[in-house]
């Protein structure tokens, strides 16, 4: 059996379910992606420091630039 992840934009969620449900070989078992406290908790003390020194952040342009 093979496993997959398939990402669909959300207007377009209700059309997909409806359509894998017309298969009767593929099981769709649908889970919630809960982020750990500690991961959250590191999301707001980057976002404090960001909001404290606006310097440190990059143009989302000039950082596609680095990456590439």
């Amino acid at each position: 059996m093979k496993k997959i992840v398939v990402h669909i934009p959300d207007n377009k969620y209700t059309f997909f379910m409806e359509l894998l449900k017309n298969f009767d070989f593929i099981s769709v078992e649908e889970k919630e992606m809960e982020l750990p406290e500690d991961q959250k908790d590191e999301v707001r003390r980057r976002i404090k420091k960001s909001d404290e020194d606006p310097s440190r952040l990059m143009d989302w342009d000039e950082a596609k630039k680095k990456i590439h």
